[in-house]
């Protein structure tokens, strides 16, 4: 037996705070009973509705976007004992991250089950968009804006930048907006670092159509059956 509201965040459906919200506002049904006591606990085998949704069983595919901070490392277990995005998503199934964002990389990444959506979104024939706000040391000059435009070969293979903008520019630093299909690891930084800059922070904003709004950092949220659906269009 587990607690109401856990077995919801369990089976994707919203994080355990926002399903405390919704038994406490009346919005969850077991077994055709209202429940709005957050200590209700339930088996494997209850019906549960939540808003005039039926769940899933226990073994339902969970799929999750979350806000990465700095200094949390993208996997599932760290033998250095350092903080993982799983541990920061509120669930006992057994979920991972799709692809990587560098230790003291921010932003969006997804975590989930399913390891086939996992398969495609990974493959490189899907060419999944990336968007990217670089933090760069000095300013980019009109010659290295336009060779990264152009494309940069690194270990022998041209990589081609689907967009570039120059959001800020101050006395020290430029704010560099980089969208790209490439999924090498360290591929921005790299790239950056061929024209002759160094990057300083790095935050990933979007990951094809999925962006960060209404995620603050350290937080995040489950994906909606459209979105999962859209997601799995991209093959």
């Amino acid at each position: 037996m587990e607690r109401l509201q856990k077995v919801i965040a369990n089976r994707g459906y919203c994080s355990r705070r926002k399903a405390e919200e919704l038994i406490q506002a009346g919005k969850v049904w077991v077994n055709g009973q209202l429940v709005t006591e957050l200590g209700f606990k339930v088996n494997a085998t209850d019906y549960i509705e939540v808003e005039g949704n039926a769940l899933g069983s226990a073994n339902q595919k969970v799929y999750y976007l979350l806000n990465k901070p700095r200094g949390v490392v993208s996997t599932a277990h760290d033998e250095k004992g350092r903080t993982t995005v799983v541990d920061l998503i509120d669930t006992n199934l057994r979920i991972y991250p799709i692809g990587r964002l560098d230790y003291d990389t921010t932003g969006l990444i997804l975590l989930t089950n399913d390891g086939e959506l996992a398969n495609l979104l990974m493959h490189p024939k899907n060419e999944i968009e990336k968007t990217y706000l670089a933090t760069i040391e000095g300013s980019l000059t009109p010659s290295e804006f336009y060779a990264l435009k152009k494309g940069i070969v690194l270990d022998n293979q041209k990589i081609v930048i689907d967009y570039l903008k120059v959001k800020k520019t101050n006395e020290f630093t430029e704010n560099v907006l980089i969208t790209l299909h490439e999924g090498q690891n360290h591929i921005v930084k790299k790239l950056f670092l061929q024209v002759g800059h160094k990057v300083v922070k790095l935050k990933r904003e979007s990951y094809a159509f999925l962006t960060l709004e209404g995620v603050p950092v350290g937080q995040y949220r489950s994906l909606t059956i459209k979105e999962v659906k859209k997601l799995y269009s991209l093959k």
